[in-house]
């Protein structure tokens, strides 16, 4: 079970149980703070988003069509044959009805065919292991037991996502310094994941402060936001994994088809994040369907469309959808 869960799109909902003192049950009286604040606890368990990356999928829903009726239902797996024909060409007939852009359907189509799923799969494995890896080390190298492990939570602007999950930079929690880097950073840096920044979703990447129209930076700014702090830091290691050819940067196999790709395509709704361009000082957001002309991922700073008229308020140029 899980503690915050969408039961229905739309409508996210919590569990909850009275607080607890080392695993004991408070009393209503030690729980409720005043006419207003009560103290819980979780009942079930939290999904957890990493925040600035984006996996290849292990397993996604496949699109649903009369004239595919063989094609499984819920969440299947990418290397099922199902994908293979579906990634083959998702834009055949008889698929639900998906309206791109034409240099946007040109340059998925140059990416698509019989090898799409079974290279996304490839790649879906290793960065699964890896973070596997990368906490049961971490429980090693602390002399924890999986009972006694504990995570730290770092959040955004956003504290869930529209599914129920918690938005997180996780690590270790750890007291002493130097900590090491949170999953995500680890994961970028050995081309595990490919880089997904969602403004104002940034932080500790970039620091917000105050109210969400103040976040908002200034038009031409791009290459300041990309190059400093920990934003800067992660979009370098992400350069040099894919000079090194780590992950899914493979210089022989690369990753064909984005993870928010795929998502777009089985979900047949067409991208609808603008795109602002780290890599250089341009006053302009790219329309949600332009995101290919930024090339390297980790210039891409995407921006929801709800945010995108404090951008416009700011001085930036932005497109209509």
């Amino acid at each position: 079970m899980k503690a915050i869960e969408q039961p229905v799109p739309g409508i996210t909902v919590g569990h909850g149980l009275l607080a607890r003192r080392n695993g004991v049950p408070q009393p209503v009286e030690k729980i409720v703070h005043d006419g207003d604040t009560i103290n819980i606890a979780a009942d079930g368990n939290f999904g957890v988003r990493l925040l600035g990356v984006d996996a290849p999928e292990v397993s996604f829903e496949l699109p649903r069509s009369p004239d595919f009726p063989d094609f499984p239902k819920g969440f299947v797996d990418i290397d099922d044959p199902a994908w293979t024909t579906f990634l083959t060409d998702p834009f055949a007939e008889g698929f639900p009805e998906l309206a791109l852009r034409a240099a946007l359907l040109g340059h998925l189509l140059a990416r698509l065919g019989p090898e799409a799923a079974p290279n996304h799969a490839h790649h879906a494995a290793p960065a699964t292991r890896a973070l596997k890896d990368m906490i049961a080390r971490d429980i090693t190298e602390q002399g924890h037991t999986e009972t006694s492990f504990k995570l730290r939570l770092a959040f955004a602007h956003e504290i869930l996502d529209r599914y129920g999950r918690l938005l997180c930079y996780v690590n270790r929690e750890q007291r002493e310094k130097p900590r090491p880097a949170p999953y995500n950073e680890r994961l970028l840096a050995a081309g595990h994941v490919v880089p997904y920044f969602i403004w104002p979703n940034v932080d500790p990447f970039v620091r917000q402060e105050g109210r969400v129209a103040d976040a908002v930076p200034s038009p031409g700014s791009g290459r300041v936001i990309g190059g400093a702090g920990a934003l800067g830091r992660a979009r370098e290691a992400v350069g040099r994994a894919r000079k090194d050819g780590l992950g899914l940067w493979d210089h022989a196999n690369p990753l064909a088809v984005l993870p928010f790709e795929l998502r777009f395509l089985a979900q047949r709704r067409a991208p609808d994040r603008y795109v602002l361009d780290l890599s250089d000082n341009a006053k302009e957001l790219l329309h949600p369907q332009s995101y290919f002309r930024v090339p390297n991922p980790e210039d891409r700073l995407f921006v929801n469309s709800e945010h995108a008229p404090l951008f416009h308020e700011k001085g930036w140029s932005v497109p209509p959808l």
